[in-house]
């Protein structure tokens, strides 16, 4: 039926490549067996596809680079398995505007390249944005480093094209700066994780390039001594440019892997930065100094030397990769007010002892959006079954303090039971009803994210 549609040369059915294909990077997640893998090449090749699926009932399940954690790309059985990555043009950069406009394959990293020989500058950073597509960001609204000042991906989305309903292509949100015509349908397919449609262009708001940035590093005994730092930097009024967390789990991991020397001297990594210019980056950086060794801090001080900063800040982005080298990981993403994550990071330390279980502790701790990571040994299910409990614990907790079941990462398929217990009867129904209307033949990545856990 599809080579009728889509050029041959683009079809899969070999069911090695499909399955290298069947599932992202949660470990835990299930997935099933495609029927077929599609690489697509234009937005005709998704709009003949998605119109064909419609009419038979066959499941689709968009696809970037699959470097997600909660299983939001993965396989279902009988599904066509959709891939972008093929769509990789950056078809504009106006610098006028301060615009992009780019398909759905392009890597993050290369956009941010594209841009900067423009003198221009796209914020969003996830760890992954060597890998990771800006499609796949945009279905999963990521954020990363330097979000907590500029924002995550949802705040530099300006328009999007989409193949929606039965095969229709529509644009949604505009090239202007500003523009109310409407409900936000542009802002709705953003963190949609492919339930809505299949996006195959993006139009993104670029920034001038920034100032230098000055780094702040503070060493800490305990995490709650870490977290009472970023909560002073908050409480002072200071906006970083990046505030995150690594502890020594995390930095032992990284010093096996690519021998740093991070843990020689702390138990706890907290890294700052400002981009202020002038004289304000540097009366900034000092008062983060100050509140650090406040908090509790058993050294702290400015990096004098960029290439140490910039290693720091890699060791941070390495932080996964590491951890992957211990076992099989499950990896949060909650989000609490930033006032209480010396709270939320102590219950994490009691969820790991409660339940017996390895737990790594990264985040973005400037905006309160922790990544505590769950490491088990391979193959062994009794740990799992306690690392299972203890996330489910970690959400309960975040979701107590007034926070989130995520922050970056989406939904996808394993935390749907939260997304449930965060949000009351009356606002799921309403996900379910915006659900069925833009998706009437149910076929858009089906029991992710809102679907029956």
């Amino acid at each position: 039926m599809l080579r009728t549609l889509v050029s041959p040369d683009r079809i899969v059915t070999d069911p090695d490549v499909i399955s290298s294909y069947a599932h992202d990077e949660a470990a835990w997640a299930p997935y099933g067996t495609a029927a077929v893998l599609v690489r697509a090449g234009s937005t005709d090749d998704v709009r003949n596809v998605v119109a064909a699926c419609a009419e038979r009932g066959v499941p689709i399940v968009p696809r970037g680079a699959g470097t997600g954690v909660v299983g939001g790309a993965n396989a279902l059985d009988g599904c066509v398995l959709l891939s972008l990555e093929a769509m990789d043009d950056i078809i504009e950069i106006n610098t006028e505007e301060r615009l992009a406009v780019v398909q759905p394959g392009v890597v993050n990293d290369t956009l941010r390249l594209a841009c900067a020989e423009r003198g221009l500058w796209y914020p969003p950073d996830p760890s992954s944005a060597p890998w990771s597509t800006i499609g796949g960001n945009v279905a999963t609204n990521a954020g990363g480093l330097c979000c907590v000042k500029y924002g995550v991906t949802r705040d530099y989305v300006l328009a999007v094209e989409a193949v929606v309903g039965r095969g229709e292509v529509v644009r949604l949100g505009r090239r202007t700066a500003k523009g109310v015509a409407g409900y936000d349908l542009c802002g709705l397919m953003v963190g949609s994780e492919g339930t809505l449609g299949v996006i195959t262009e993006v139009t993104v708001r670029l920034r001038g390039a920034r100032s230098p940035e000055r780094t702040v590093v503070g060493y800490f005994d305990t995490l709650r001594d870490a977290g009472a730092a970023v909560s002073g930097v908050t409480a002072a009024g200071i906006v970083p440019s990046a505030l995150e967390l690594m502890d020594r789990h995390v930095l032992e991991a990284v010093d096996a892997w690519r021998n740093m020397g991070l843990s020689a001297d702390a138990n706890v990594l907290l890294l700052g930065r400002t981009d202020l210019p002038g004289e304000a980056g540097e009366a900034e950086a000092d008062a983060m100094v100050r509140l650090f060794e406040e908090a509790g801090a058993t050294w702290a001080a400015r990096s004098s030397d960029e290439a140490e900063a910039e290693s720091l800040f890699s060791a941070r982005k390495l932080s996964h990769p590491a951890l992957e080298r211990l076992g099989d990981l499950l990896t949060e993403d909650v989000c609490v007010p930033r006032g209480l994550l010396p709270e939320m990071l102590t219950r994490v330390e009691a969820a790991a002892a409660r339940h017996d279980v390895h737990i790594a502790n990264v985040a973005h701790a400037g905006d309160g959006n922790l990544h505590p990571v769950i490491i088990t040994p391979k193959g062994d299910d009794d740990a799992r079954g306690r690392a299972e409990r203890a996330f489910d614990q970690i959400i309960a907790d975040a979701i107590a303090l007034g926070g989130t079941v995520a922050g970056e990462h989406g939904i996808g398929l394993i935390k749907r039971r939260g997304l449930r217990d965060e949000l009351d009867p009356a606002v799921m129904a309403m996900h379910h009803a915006v659900k069925n209307a833009l998706d009437p033949a149910g076929i858009f990545n089906p029991g992710k994210v809102v679907g029956t856990p």
